[in-house]
């Protein structure tokens, strides 16, 4: 088990998730992220996910949340600063050898997140949670 950091994005009442097909049986969604690397803060392994996977530059903003699945998670609120949605170059979209299945980074209404197969579900609980109490969703 390898300890994770994600970022949370949230524009237009749409939230960002990577939806991953594995070997054409198993579908479901994820906050992009990954693997914290030796020397790396969860924010910096945070930053540099969203960077690797999506294709653009964040600024993060409080932790939301701290899970145990398959390791500890690290989820931070972020918004887009700099880059282009959907050019990511990591090793998930390069490195054919990995045989892990398919990437695909996308914007989901707020209101279907629920619908789908998110994991880990309990952050989808807290995303929910949160902007019930703000009142709004982030720009």
């Amino acid at each position: 088990m390898r300890n994770r950091s994600a970022v949370v994005l949230i524009k237009n009442n749409q939230v960002c998730l990577i939806k991953r097909e594995r070997y054409m049986a198993s579908t479901y969604f994820v906050f992009p992220g990954g693997g914290i690397k030796k020397g790396e803060t969860p924010r910096e392994a945070a930053k540099r996910e969203a960077f690797e996977e999506l294709g653009v530059a964040v600024e993060l903003q409080e932790c939301l949340g701290i899970c145990e699945f398959n390791g500890i998670q690290y989820f931070y609120l972020g918004h887009i600063v700099a880059g282009t949605f959907g050019t990511g170059t990591g090793e998930e979209y390069t490195d054919e050898s990995r045989n892990r299945g398919t990437y695909l980074p996308m914007w989901i209404d707020m209101d279907k997140i629920t619908d789908l197969d998110v994991r880990p579900k309990e952050m989808v609980i807290k995303l929910q949670a949160l902007l019930a109490d703000r009142g709004k969703v982030e720009k």
